[in-house]
């Protein structure tokens, strides 16, 4: 089944504690569409500047990335984040963030990206979030992305945006924040009661945790010891789980799992260079031999329990 993003399109400069690269090709929707699109036809919609190389949309095109949603805004320049990471590869700093065309963006989806059964509103402004929402009335699946910024500052719109979608992806720290607990399974069940039927908490190479009504469980990430560049990992785990889910056009529990799994997986490639660098090379039999790893790592036989007794009177 088609999947639509909405989301960032980024040109990133990222230094690491032993490299610096600039003018990477970055970006949620990028990340998300990249990851996806190892499942799943997919539609990415954003705007960039003219100063946009023709050579990036190519590049997702020729992943089978359906592009007619993407805009260059005439007179504007692409949106661009800076970022350092610290000597743990977990922690960084945003350098600088100029929003350019971002501030301007107001989409207008294509016909066929508002019929579209499942849909990823990747991290951005929660007013924007609300206006794709708007557009794609009829989608089977959607679910959103959110960040502190968003959280501190458009907070009415957010809690309005949490009622009306299915599921919310954010981060350790975010979740936090979001519902002012100090424990992670206190912040997934207080985000999930705030309107989503699932919550998803990311952390990092801690994997991810998963809250619903009726269920709570941790998935470990891939143990990757090859990070090169964290940037985007978050985002390609969304578009790993969500293209899976597409693909499956199933919404139950068990496959709910197996697209948690394929999430990690993408997320895991990702780390091992920078930008899109290691996506483009992945072959479809690495994904499917990382998951075989993943299976058996996180396997265990039936633990038989020592027989039980109770003392007397108690």
């Amino acid at each position: 089944m088609p999947l639509v993003v909405v989301g960032s399109v980024a040109l990133d400069n990222v230094e690491t504690p032993t490299r610096k690269r600039e003018n990477l090709l970055g970006g949620s929707a990028v990340y998300f569409s990249f990851a996806a699109s190892f499942f799943t036809p997919v539609r990415l919609a954003g705007a960039v500047g003219e100063d946009w190389p023709a050579e990036h949309t190519e590049l997702l095109r020729a992943r089978g990335v359906d592009t007619s949603g993407l805009v260059v805004v005439p007179g504007c320049q692409t949106f661009r984040w800076s970022g350092r990471y610290f000597g743990n590869m977990n922690d960084r700093e945003t350098v600088d963030v100029q929003l350019n065309v971002m501030d301007r963006f107001d989409p207008d989806l294509p016909e066929d990206y508002r019929r579209a059964k499942y849909l990823f509103l990747a991290n951005g402004s929660t007013k924007l979030q609300l206006k794709v929402l708007d557009q794609c009335l009829g989608a089977r699946l959607t679910v959103a992305d959110t960040m502190d910024l968003w959280i501190r500052t458009e907070r009415e719109e957010l809690a309005e945006l949490l009622r009306r979608v299915d599921g919310l992806v954010l981060n350790d720290s975010e979740a936090k924040l979001l519902s002012g607990e100090d424990t992670l399974v206190r912040a997934g069940r207080a985000v999930r009661e705030m309107g989503p039927r699932f919550v998803i908490i990311k952390k990092g190479e801690h994997g991810a945790m998963f809250f619903s009504q009726h269920e709570t469980y941790v998935l470990p990430a891939y143990p990757t010891s090859d990070v090169v560049d964290p940037t985007g990992a978050g985002d390609a785990f969304a578009g790993g789980m969500m293209g899976y889910l597409a693909s499956r056009d199933q919404l139950d529990p068990k496959t709910l799992k197996e697209a948690m799994a394929y999430g990690t997986l993408t997320a895991s490639f990702t780390v091992e260079d920078f930008s899109l660098n290691r996506l483009g090379a992945l072959r479809p039999s690495e994904i499917e031999k990382r998951c075989l790893q993943l299976r058996e790592q996180t396997r265990f036989p039936r633990i038989e329990l020592p027989h039980l007794t109770r003392k007397s009177g108690r």
